[in-house]
C-alpha cells in the first residue's frame, strides 16, 4: 500500500513569496539593536550610533531596505 497521497495539497515550486510575506517587521518601533543585529554587526557602541544615525534619516525604512 502506497504512503503517498496524490491528492494532497502541496506548495508550488513555481511560485514566488510575496514581498508581504518575506518582512519580519511587526509593525513596532525599530530599535538601533534592531538594525544593527539585521546588518550582521555586532553590538558596539559606535554600530549603534551608526543604527541611530539611520533611524533618524530614514525610520523604519532602514529595517526594510536590509531584510530580503
Amino acid at each position: 500500500m502506497s504512503t503517498s497521497h496524490s491528492g494532497a495539497s502541496q506548495p508550488s515550486q513555481d511560485r514566488a513569496t510575496p514581498d508581504s510575506l518575506l518582512h519580519a517587521r511587526t509593525g513596532t518601533d525599530v530599535s538601533p539593536e534592531d538594525l544593527v543585529l539585521a546588518s550582521g554587526k555586532d553590538l558596539t557602541p559606535r554600530n549603534l550610533e551608526w543604527a541611530q544615525r539611520k533611524l533618524d534619516q530614514e525610520g523604519p525604512a532602514a529595517l526594510d531596505k536590509l531584510l530580503p
